[in-house]
């Protein structure tokens, strides 16, 4: 059985801004909460949770047109799983960020959304501050 889950979060932040962080996948575990670390080669992302699990993506969309960005996890801990983040300019200087989950299991999906949610607030708290890992990140080039 699937599920499918969304969360969101609006940031006052314009979505050039907002994108600026999502569109670059390298930077994910500076705004995911438990994920310690990612490598990015071409379009596949190794990301290590704080547990030290390793979890293979496969990078579907990164649209810096639509600031869409969209994942696959392809770890054989998940039959079937599908991410997308879209960044939505409210046209007032602020933004709206959905961050969605399909995932076969259902369990899966359940898990994934909760960390999702705490990602969209880690950004929302970085970019509203102006200080936070990945925007030094952003500023160090890396």
């Amino acid at each position: 059985m699937r599920a499918s889950i969304r969360r969101e979060g609006r940031i006052a932040r314009s979505a050039d801004e907002v994108w600026a962080v999502v569109g670059r996948p390298e930077l994910l575990h500076l705004w995911f909460p438990g994920i310690t670390a990612c490598r990015v080669d071409g379009d596949s992302r190794t990301i290590t949770t704080g547990t030290g699990v390793e979890m293979p993506e496969q990078i579907l969309t990164n649209d810096p047109i639509q600031r869409r960005f969209q994942y696959r996890i392809t770890s054989p801990l998940v039959r079937e799983h599908l991410a997308t983040i879209d960044v939505i300019d409210l046209g007032d200087g602020t933004c709206l960020v959905v961050y969605s989950t399909d995932a076969d299991p259902a369990t899966m999906a359940l898990v994934i959304s909760g960390g999702t949610g705490g990602a969209i607030e880690q950004l929302r708290r970085q970019l509203e501050s102006g200080a936070g890992p990945a925007l030094d990140a952003l500023q160090g080039g890396t």
